[in-house]
């Protein structure tokens, strides 16, 4: 497959360092009461915080660990920008966290600080754990979990979850964010940028989507494929153009799901995925394969 273009129009912080929590009040207001209420009610050592990918899940887990640990005690992160290879070498081009990852911030724990001061481990996320190695390891953890620990886990898809993971957390449902929300991201992040609504209709409530379409000139591709999409007249060049265009850019192919959900065409959904799946494994060539799916959603509208 061809080296995917790289096009850095926009830069957003990482969820560490953002500030702006926009939505989520209820699961914020949830935490925040069982927090203040834990002398009385000691509050759950797990925390699993579900939903869509880029809706701020990983956002408000952060603001959650910087008010429990407060700088003061531990601060222990598992994601794929830290993971370990066998070796015990940052390898973070893995697409799954490693067994080994998890045991080095075990071992990290248990040599601590034991003061009393509370210690927060964040995996971002469950999904991700290397199965089952990773994901049994995890779970003996919270087993029994260390006192004064809390564990906030991140997660995409909850039915990819080991459902004793699941039964040993406290699972708050996260939903994406409303237009009105998406719009107040966009104004905080690209004052000066418009982004018109199809695009917000696009991310289905991602704002995580749209700072990747910002970040990548991927919004451009939209506009393009609606436009291809709607227009009753485009000819299979115009659809080889677009497909083109978007087989070169970079991790957006899953554009055409988001146009599927655009159009309200759910049925075509099995067959844009397996298509999209199959261009890795059976080595297809990619603008072919998306031409296909292409002209398959053209045909239902």
């Amino acid at each position: 497959m061809a080296t995917k273009k790289k096009n850095v129009l926009f830069e957003f912080p990482k969820p560490i360092d953002n500030d702006y929590l926009i939505g989520h009040q209820s699961t914020w207001k949830s935490f925040t009461d069982a927090w203040n209420d834990r002398e009385n009610h000691p509050i759950h050592p797990v925390w699993m915080l579900c939903g869509p990918k880029g809706i701020g899940k990983a956002t408000l887990a952060y603001k959650i660990a910087k008010m429990v640990y407060g700088n003061i005690g531990d601060f222990f992160i598992i994601d794929l920008e830290r993971n370990l290879d066998k070796d015990g070498k940052i390898k973070s081009d893995a697409k799954s966290i490693s067994v080994k990852t998890i045991r080095d911030m075990i071992e990290r724990m248990q040599m601590s600080s034991m003061s009393g001061k509370w210690r927060v481990v964040l995996i971002d996320s469950v999904d991700e754990l290397t199965y089952p190695a990773a994901s049994n390891a995890i779970l003996k953890l919270l087993e029994e979990p260390p006192a004064n620990t809390l564990f906030l886990l991140i997660v995409h898809n909850l039915s990819k979850v080991l459902p004793t993971i699941r039964s040993r957390a406290r699972v708050e449902k996260m939903h994406p964010l409303t237009i009105s929300e998406l719009r107040e991201l966009c104004q905080i992040f690209m004052p000066e940028t418009e982004i018109s609504n199809d695009i917000l209709k696009l991310a289905n409530g991602s704002f995580g989507k749209i700072a990747n379409l910002k970040a990548s000139g991927g919004d451009v591709l939209y506009e393009k494929l609606l436009n291809v999409l709607q227009n009753k007249s485009a000819t299979a060049s115009d659809v080889m153009q677009i497909a083109t265009k978007i087989a070169d850019a970079e991790s957006i192919s899953d554009i055409l799901l988001d146009a599927i959900a655009y159009f309200g065409l759910a049925d075509l959904y099995p067959m844009a995925t397996k298509s999209i799946d199959d261009i890795n494994t059976l080595n297809l060539k990619e603008e072919i394969a998306l031409f296909k799916i292409i002209m398959e959603i053209k045909k239902c509208l």
